[in-house]
């Protein structure tokens, strides 16, 4: 049987390509567990901000490269589902560790595709916290207290995925799928024609949507996959 690893980090800054992990706590069955490093990078004033963590806090707490605690997260990693929210943030920045991450399930992912009409405003950990109403003690912008939720959340989604999918396995075969696949959005988040859906913008001003498709293909970033995928399915391009 399937078993979960629920895992977060804290990172010096959200460039999925230059920052680096400062904490990292990990969930598997009742063991729990947290510790926080010195980063190859400073933890920017931004990160700092929100959770409250120092460069001066971490320094001299030893390299995650180096840890016994990497060691631990590699070998779980490499026979159970991690479940992270985000997900392919933090496989990134396990990655930059060298820790791999054969398989995962992301809960950003899971809120979007079972929120076809997007009647949710905010997909963050936190949001979702307070929108489903979770009954969870935990500290926000925590490691400790983000795998809390994110274990809680992941229960709800879960539950939510069974009773759509019954047979064994089946629920889970699912959730795994939708991790690994592009979301689909179907409402503007920001710009111009911030709230209204993305399909009917096509109709009345596809221009914009032209130009804002060629401005994520050429200012790519990592995570922007989603809405490339996206503007492109609306636009009905390959």
């Amino acid at each position: 049987m399937d078993e979960f690893v629920f895992l977060d980090t804290e990172t010096t800054g959200n460039d999925i390509l230059g920052d680096r992990l400062f904490q990292l706590c990990y969930k598997h069955n009742d063991d729990l567990k947290s510790q926080y490093f010195t980063p190859p990078v400073p933890i920017s004033i931004k990160s700092q901000s929100i959770t409250h963590v120092t460069n001066k806090m971490v320094a001299g707490k030893g390299a995650f490269e180096t840890s016994a605690m990497k060691k631990e997260v590699a070998t779980l990693l490499k026979d159970n589902i991690m479940i992270a929210h985000n997900a392919l943030f933090d496989i990134a920045m396990l990655s930059h560790e060298g820790v791999s991450v054969p398989r995962f399930i992301c809960t950003l992912k899971l809120a979007r595709a079972l929120d076809p009409e997007n009647e949710i405003p905010e997909y963050n950990l936190q949001f979702l916290r307070y929108y489903h109403e979770l009954d969870v003690k935990a500290d926000a912008h925590d490691a400790v207290g983000d795998v809390l939720v994110l274990e809680a959340l992941f229960k709800r989604y879960y539950k939510q995925m069974q009773a759509m999918y019954p047979k064994e396995n089946e629920a889970i075969e699912k959730m795994l799928m939708i991790s690994t696949q592009p979301s689909l959005f179907t409402l503007f988040a920001f710009g111009k024609h911030k709230g209204k859906k993305i399909e009917e913008v096509v109709l009345f001003d596809r221009s914009y949507v032209e130009w804002l498709l060629e401005q994520k293909r050429q200012n790519a970033k990592p995570g922007e996959e989603d809405w490339i995928f996206s503007l492109k399915y609306h636009l009905k391009i390959e």
